[in-house]
């Protein structure tokens, strides 16, 4: 499980080819398809033709009373070594009851021999709420949001493996024990194998995140 107070890492492996997985990670409609952590990804109008252009969107999380909106700022790009790709993002709500009100991360596509690809995120972020919120972030949140997103993982790995809908696995899914095909945070790595043991997942981020900038 994630340490405390540190940058999130999860990291899972896919026998999917790396367009499936860019498909499957890019395309927004489907991203809140199986990201626990959004229930609406939608980009805004009059985005630039260009490939290399920073593309903003908005996001919605509902919750059994409220829903949190925020928008963000993301960038993909295809031409890393060896076939490798990443997409940065950065994000913000100004809504009080979001527990995350700011943060940036980035996601690694990276291609194996085999014809699988390995998905890895690292992503840090600010929490609502002044103290208070840090030492929650500090005694639970964090460690939740890290199960939130290693779970959407698996649950994205199965739908790219198999073709199974990750509707076929709403969150409830979690406690299903007797099912072992359902998704599992503990499939995704929360470190990379071989990290030195003060690695900070922050520092694989791509250089295009240090100059993407959110408004």
């Amino acid at each position: 499980m994630v340490r405390q107070n540190r940058a999130l890492y999860v990291e899972s492996t896919m026998r999917a080819d790396i367009d499936e997985v860019w498909r499957l990670t890019q395309t927004p409609e489907l991203h809140s398809r199986w990201d626990l952590r959004f229930s609406v990804i939608a980009p805004e109008a009059a985005q630039s033709a260009a490939a290399d252009s920073p593309s903003r969107f908005r996001y919605e999380r509902r919750l059994p009373f409220h829903t949190i909106r925020g928008t963000g700022v993301s960038l993909g790009e295809r031409t890393g070594t060896r076939g490798a790709r990443t997409s940065a993002l950065v994000f913000s709500t100004r809504d009080p009851l979001s527990p995350l009100a700011s943060g940036r991360g980035y996601w690694r596509y990276l291609p194996n021999a085999d014809g699988s690809t390995t998905f890895i995120t690292g992503y840090d972020y600010v929490p609502f709420a002044g103290r208070a919120g840090a030492l929650l972030d500090r005694i639970i949140l964090r460690r939740v949001v890290w199960w939130m997103t290693a779970w959407s993982f698996d649950r994205l790995r199965i739908w790219a493996e198999t073709g199974t809908p990750p509707e076929s696995w709403p969150l409830a899914s979690a406690a299903a024990f007797w099912k072992a095909e359902r998704p599992k945070a503990s499939r995704c790595r929360s470190r990379p194998a071989r990290a030195a043991r003060d690695h900070d997942a922050m520092s694989e981020a791509p250089a295009s995140l240090a100059g993407l900038a959110h408004e």
